[in-house]
């Protein structure tokens, strides 16, 4: 594995919704070639990838190869792909027809699912349909037993789970009134299934049992929860499994088109399919619940590999920008992910990258609205598309770079009109923006009289500025959010709309220096042939992390780390090619907010200690550590490398000559037009320093330079831009407030709140913050107003501003750094008892600027019943502990004793 044939050629594929594109490496040809193709065109061609690899084999060997023919494979090594199938499969609900096997009693568990609300402000709120079509309930039980349970004349019933957890099988497994149950399923054409059972993360073998009752049947596929994640967690577990029984059955009829569709020869070519988790893996292991980020994965791992270490030693900010959407990652090193998310409101559960999309791109709309600008979220879509597509669209971020001189007619394809033969339409664009401008300079007149009419430009410039702004939010928070300074990071720009707002962007987050892959269009079907084939074993083990633990999970490692390098041995990876990686998850006890930290090796060749690293991680993401608080191992996993080092980087020769000016364009950037050179990046060589103002084309994607920055063309080909400037203070307008500047500080602030809002909800342990989301977050001025409320809980919004003015009223100059104040009395602003509200006071050179605050539901706060509400309550001292004002922390130390006594004598 990983020997290079230089004989035949080499292809890496990105199927995406719209596009596919092909990036293949030909022997004799010290470029690749790229290929682009709508990904569905059922009158020209029945497959995107197989059309791409057709064309460009036609154009290797000079010969033709029919349609209606299978392609020769004797001239083609490897192939990799990613595809949106299953993506588009579950988004569209259009996956195979399943059913739900559970525990008795368990029929409706994924129905009720958890108790999230996140369109809460949906007036129309309608859940997700059920992936499974049926439920079927099986006979059996498993028991949990704690310790302390544990009775002498017992043990004999106990069994020691995987975890190490005791388990009482209270109901052996019923096959036999299974049987039927099954039976009935195929008779309704039913033939995948998923399997749950109650505790089987650490005692599987009753799902294993239901498996292999169900496959002797007749069954084509059953996913089982305890081996595709084996956590704890029932309901995610049984998301996940839903998940896969419903994509699964899908992908492999794809896949099984896709190799049909190549000669016998196939067999002894390398083909691998990209995961969710930026690795890769061959057919008969690509699963459907690791395939629905398979595409942007691409794109991570082709930025990672090609720039980190090689054109700069910064952390780096992925930032792909498409036309609905803008995905952003991180890298620093090593991928970063995520073992839960959600996806077309279903739940996964799996280790995936760390990708972050908000609904910012070329075709988001803009607005006038309430007095501010407004970018998205609504996409105007590639039908009609923006105003300047001549399908008679709305005004769009591509109509504003289009205004702007960031897009150039010129330069870009005439596929427009009735015959699909026009250029952008730049004098419609225009005229919109007039018809924007009236109803805009018309409102800022009735607010100021004096105010200026805001030129085209300015209000293009505007809009620019908003949407930019709108996609700095979510680059803060995979940074700020993670104990990450944004400015210290790189940001790697690719995706097609990108490179025209990425040096705007990178100043406004603080950075100096941005980096365009030379393959920045097709920069996910390039990462495919970056990526090294992964295989991942896990398993749950429960324990507090000590010196005896420790031993049990080298054990446990050793053995996970034998199954994950026989599985790469058996696709042909040598010993000296595969890498291997350790992580433990862990977690405070008494917390639910586990994170898997990865072993490091010291000097010495030993481990370091996951504790030291796990409470190192815990503060930089959370500002705080538990003292006294023990540390709970939850599972242990290991991640098997294949190290493939297929694709490598080119060098390019030094340039000799000046860079060659292909032109002069009008580009409107800050305030004024500009006189900017244009030049192609094909005729750039190593060495080549451009400066601002100026535009690089590469392919048909426009790398705008702006003043006060230098872009240089680095040894692989790649354009690295320094940033020498960036800005530090904004002049705010003083009397009546700037319509663009609301826009951009609005974006700012709730994004300040929302952050409070995640962080609050990932450190609870309270059904009611984690899953129920019933708390509030919000930002206060110095006078106790609001400023942004986070979109919480809708009868928190606005009511906590009372609250806030009255601690202020009650502290006066009482009030120093370090104070946290909480309160949840209704005669201080409160709403009910059990929605305590904590106010912090921010100081700045020892004034203070403003609040924040939160307001979160507890379901329990001493009442005269168990419970939130106690329905029989006369007086307010029988709902549970009223405070009115008391310092949670004062001058940073926390108030323990203080706090208890409010909560254990109410009277106090």
């Amino acid at each position: 594995m990983g020997s290079v044939n230089e004989e035949k050629l080499r292809f890496c594929i990105d199927r995406g919704g719209t596009f596919t594109d092909v990036y293949a490496e030909i022997p004799g040809h010290s470029e690749g070639r790229v290929m682009k193709l709508l990904s569905v065109d059922p009158s020209n061609y029945d497959d995107a990838p197989i059309e791409g690899i057709r064309r460009i084999l036609e154009e290797y060997t000079g010969g033709e190869i029919p349609r209606s023919c299978k392609i020769p494979t004797d001239k083609i090594e490897w192939i990799r792909m990613g595809t949106t199938v299953a993506t588009n499969a579950l988004l569209e609900r259009k996956g195979e027809r399943i059913a739900l096997c559970v525990t008795q009693g368990y029929r409706d568990l994924l129905q009720i699912g958890n108790q999230a609300r996140p369109k809460i402000f949906d007036l129309t709120v309608s859940k997700p349909s059920n992936l499974y079509e049926e439920v079927i309930e099986v006979e059996e039980r498993i028991e949990l037993v704690h310790d302390e349970e544990v009775k002498p004349d017992s043990s004999a019933s106990l069994v020691k789970g995987i975890s190490g957890e005791l388990v009482r099988v209270v109901k052996p497994l019923n096959e036999e009134a299974l049987k039927p149950l099954l039976g009935r399923l195929l008779e309704k054409g039913i033939s995948c299934l998923a399997v749950v059972l109650m505790h089987s993360y650490t005692y599987p073998r009753h799902e294993i049992s239901v498996q292999k009752l169900a496959v002797s049947l007749g069954f084509r596929h059953v996913s089982l929860s305890s081996a595709l994640t084996p956590m704890v967690r029932a309901v995610p577990r049984g998301l996940t499994a839903s998940v896969d029984a419903y994509l699964t059955p899908v992908i492999r009829e794809y896949l099984s088109g896709f190799i049909s569709k190549f000669d016998e020869g196939l067999g002894k070519v390398n083909v691998l399919f990209m995961q969710s988790d930026g690795g890769l893996a061959p057919e008969s292991r690509f699963s459907g619940h690791k395939a629905v980020l398979s595409g942007p994965a691409g794109g991570v791992v082709g930025y990672s590999q090609t720039l980190f270490g090689l054109e700069t030693e910064k952390a780096l900010i992925g930032f792909d920008m498409g036309g609905t959407s803008t995905d952003v990652s991180r890298y620093a090193g090593s991928y970063e992910q995520v073992l839960e998310t959600q996806i077309a409101g279903a739940i996964i559960q799996a280790p995936q990258l760390d990708i972050n999309t908000v609904a910012a791109g070329g075709g988001s709309k803009l607005k006038f609205q309430f007095g501010a600008f407004r970018v998205g979220p609504e996409s105007v879509g590639a039908h009609p598309g923006p105003v300047c597509y001549r399908k008679g669209g709305e005004l769009a971020v591509t109509d504003a770079n289009l205004i702007l001189g960031y897009v150039i007619p010129d330069y870009f394809p005439s596929i427009f009109g009735l015959n699909e033969d026009q250029p952008l339409d730049i004098s419609a664009t225009r005229e919109k923006f007039e018809n924007l401008a009236k109803q805009i300079n018309s409102y800022r007149k009735s607010q100021d009289s004096s105010a200026k009419d805001m030129t085209v430009e300015e209000i293009a410039q505007g809009f620019v500025n908003v949407a930019n702004e709108t996609m700095c939010r979510p680059i803060r928070q995979l940074t700020e959010m993670k104990g990450h300074e944004t400015r210290n990071h790189a940001l790697a720009c690719f995706g097609g709309a990108g490179p025209q707002h990425a040096c705007a962007i990178a100043r406004s987050l603080g950075m100096k220096e941005v980096l365009v892959h030379r393959f920045c269009g097709i920069l996910s079907a390039y990462g495919m042939g970056l990526a090294d084939v992964i295989e991942e074993a896990q398993e749950p083990y429960s324990a507090i992390y000590g010196s005896e633990s420790v031993i049990e999970v080298a054990r446990r490692e050793a053995i996970l780390l034998k199954q994950a390098k026989r599985k790469l041995q058996e696709q042909g990876f040598r010993e000296e090619n595969i890498t291997t990686e350790t992580y433990l998850n862990l977690r405070y006890q008494g917390t639910d907010t586990a994170i898997m930290v990865k072993k490091h090796t010291n000097e010495d060749g030993s481990g370091s200690d996951y504790a030291v690293e796990f409470v190192k991680l815990f503060q930089q993401e959370y500002g705080f550590k538990l003292q006294n608080r023990s540390i709970l191992i939850c599972d242990v996993r290991v991640r098997g490398i294949g190290v493939t080092n297929i694709l490598k980087p080119r060098a390019l020769e030094p340039a000799l000559s000046t860079p060659k000016v292909q032109g002069k364009f009008k580009v409107y950037i800050g305030d004024g037009w500009h006189d900017t050179p244009l030049f192609k990046l094909e005729d750039l060589g190593y060495g080549h320093v451009m400066c601002g103002p100026a535009i690089i084309m590469n392919g048909n994607s426009t790398v705008i330079v702006e003043p006060l920055c230098k872009a240089i063309i680095t040894k692989y080909g790649n354009i690295k831009i320094e940033i020498e400037s960036t800005l530090d203070t904004v002049k705010v307008a003083n009397e009546v407030a700037d319509v663009v500047q609301l826009s951009i500080f609005n974006h700012r602030f709730m994004g300040i709140a929302e952050q409070m809002g995640r962080t609050l909800q990932r450190t609870s342990i309270s059904t009611n913050i984690k899953e129920r989301l019933d708390f509030s977050c919000a930002l206060f001025g110095p006078d106790g107003g609001l400023v942004a409320n986070a979109p919480h809980v809708p009868v928190h919004l606005g009511a906590m501003s009372s609250t806030v003015r009255w601690q202020l009223n009650y502290w006066g100059d009482n009030l120093n750094e370090g104070d946290v104040l909480v309160t949840n009395h209704p005669s201080a602003g409160g709403s009910h008892l059990p929605d305590i509200t904590v106010i912090t006071p921010v100081f700045y050179n020892g004034v203070l600027v403003f609040f924040v605050a939160s307001r979160g539901h507890h379901a329990e706060i001493g009442g005269i019943t168990p419970g939130s509400m106690p329905p029989f309550s006369k007086s307010i001292w029988e709902e549970g502990a009223a405070i009115k004002a008391f310092k949670l922390v004062e001058k940073g130390i926390f108030q323990e004793e203080g706090i208890t006594k409010f909560l254990r004598l109410p009277e106090f």
